[in-house]
C-alpha cells in the first residue's frame, strides 16, 4: 500500500509547512565548485551562477513559508546574469495539466491571470502552493522579463506536479493515482531538461532534492540521478538543532558576508546527518503501523546529500511569508481549498471563518520559529493510524 504510506508522509510535511520554520543555515562557499580543503564564504548569487558553469541543474527550496528565501530567489531571477545562464525554472507549485496555458502566458500571450492561477493553485496536496505569494509574483515576473529578452534567451517555467483535475476529485481513492509526486518531478526533469541539456533552476521542498534519498522511498533528484548522475548542484537552507542551545542560523557568517553560500564538503555542519537539521517526518506502512521516518538511526552525512548551505542572515530576524490579500479575499477559492485539505486529512482550520481568524492572528508574529524537537506524541500517532485505517477501509469503518 505504497500510496497510503506516502499519504501520511506528505501529511506530516504539510503539517510542517503550516508552521513557520527556520529552513536556513550558517554558510559560506568555495571559490569555485571544485572541492577544497577548507570552504570559505562567498556571496550567494555569484556562487550560484558559478555553479551553473559546471552543473546543468541548481536545486534549492522555495515557497515553504520562508519570506527571506523567496525574496532572495526573486532577486536572483531579476539579476541580468540569470537569463544568460539559465533556460528553465522547474517548479513544485505547477500542475502539469496546465503547461500549455503556462507556456502561452510566460511567452506574453493574452491569457487572463485568473486562468493562469490554476497552475499553482490546483496542485495535488501542497497546501503551501495555494497560499503562496511567491508564485503569484514569480510567474508575472518571468513573463515581464521575457518581454525584454531575445527569443533565444527567454526563460521557460516548467510545471512538475502531477496533472490532477480537482473537479473530478470527490474521494480519497480519486487522489491515489496522483500521490507519486517525486516520480512526476523526475520524469519532467528527464524529458524537459536533462535529455535536452538545458540549464534549470529547480524550486522544491528539500525532501525532493536530496542526493541519495532522504527518509522517503526515493526523492526526485535521487530518481533521475540514476540516469543523469553528476548534473545537479543541491542548495539547502535548514534549521540546525545542535547542543547547548546552539542554532546554526544564529551564527554570524564568516566575514559578515550574506546572503552567502557554504559548500557542505569538509565543513563542520556537512559531517552531520539529516536528523540534526529537521524533525522526523511520520510514515505508515501497508498495515497502517506508524513510525518516525528517521527511526533513531543516523543518516548519511549532509555533505553526501546536498552540496551547499544558503545563509540569509540571523535566524532571529527571518520572516514568515504573509498570505496575499487576493487569496484572503477569494472566499470561493478558500472554500475549495478547505474541501481539498479535508479530503486528504490535512490539519488546519475547518471553516472560512476560522481561516480568517488565523490570518488576523498571524499578523502579530511575523518571525520564523523553530520546529519543536520532541518525539511525536502517542495521541498523534493514534490519530494518524486511525486516519490511515479509515482511508484504507472507508466502508467498514463508517459502519462501526
Amino acid at each position: 500500500m505504497r500510496s497510503v504510506r506516502w499519504k501520511f508522509f506528505l501529511l506530516f510535511l504539510g503539517m510542517i509547512a503550516l508552521v513557520p520554520q527556520p529552513f536556513r543555515a550558517q554558510v559560506s562557499a568555495d571559490d569555485s565548485v571544485d572541492d577544497v580543503k577548507v570552504p570559505t564564504p562567498q556571496p550567494a548569487i555569484p556562487a550560484i551562477l558559478k555553479a551553473f558553469e559546471t552543473f546543468e541543474v541548481v536545486a534549492m527550496p522555495a515557497a515553504h513559508g520562508d519570506k527571506d528565501i523567496d525574496d532572495f530567489i526573486l532577486s536572483f531571477i531579476r539579476d541580468p546574469r540569470f537569463s544568460a545562464s539559465v533556460n528553465d525554472i522547474v517548479v513544485e507549485c505547477g500542475n502539469r495539466r496546465y503547461q500549455s496555458i503556462l507556456d502561452q502566458y510566460i511567452a506574453g500571450e493574452n491569457i487572463p491571470f485568473t486562468e493562469v492561477q490554476h497552475v499553482w493553485r490546483d496542485t495535488t496536496v501542497q497546501q503551501m502552493c495555494g497560499a503562496s505569494g511567491f508564485y503569484e509574483q514569480l510567474y508575472p515576473l518571468v513573463r515581464s522579463l521575457n518581454q525584454h529578452l531575445s527569443a533565444t534567451s527567454r526563460l521557460r517555467i516548467v510545471a512538475a506536479d502531477p496533472p490532477i483535475d480537482w473537479s473530478k476529485i470527490r474521494s480519497y481513492e480519486d487522489l491515489t493515482p496522483f500521490f507519486d509526486r517525486d516520480g512526476s518531478i523526475a520524469s519532467v526533469m528527464e524529458s524537459e531538461v536533462l535529455s535536452k541539456h538545458r540549464k534549470a533552476l529547480m524550486l522544491f521542498g528539500m525532501f525532493h532534492l536530496l542526493h541519495g534519498g532522504g527518509p522517503g522511498e526515493g526523492d526526485a533528484v535521487t530518481r533521475y540521478e540514476r540516469h543523469y548522475p553528476g548534473r545537479t548542484f543541491v542548495i539547502g537552507g535548514f534549521g540546525y538543532y545542535g547542543t547547548d542551545g546552539e542554532e546554526l542560523g544564529d551564527l554570524n557568517a564568516p566575514g559578515g558576508v550574506w546572503p552567502s553560500l557554504l559548500r557542505t564538503k569538509n565543513s563542520r555542519f556537512g559531517s552531520l546527518g539529516l536528523e540534526a537539521f529537521l524533525p522526523s517526518p511520520i510514515t505508515t506502512d501497508g498495515d497502517c503501523n506508524v513510525s518516525e521516518a528517521f527511526g533513531g538511526k543516523p543518516f548519511k552525512p549532509i555533505a553526501d546529500q546536498m552540496d551547499a548551505f544558503l545563509y540569509l542572515g540571523p535566524l532571529r530576524s527571518s520572516l514568515v511569508e504573509p498570505l496575499p490579500a487576493d487569496i484572503a479575499l477569494d472566499r470561493a477559492y478558500r472554500s475549495e481549498w478547505l474541501r481539498r485539505m479535508k479530503l486528504v486529512g490535512m490539519p488546519g482550520p475547518s471553516t472560512p471563518e476560522e481561516m480568517d481568524a488565523g490570518i488576523v492572528a498571524s499578523a502579530a508574529d511575523p518571525i520564523m520559529r523553530p520546529i519543536p524537537r520532541h518525539p511525536v506524541s502517542e495521541e498523534m500517532k493514534s490519530r494518524i493510524r486511525q486516519d490511515c485505517l479509515n482511508n484504507k477501509h472507508p466502508a467498514a469503518n463508517s459502519a462501526k
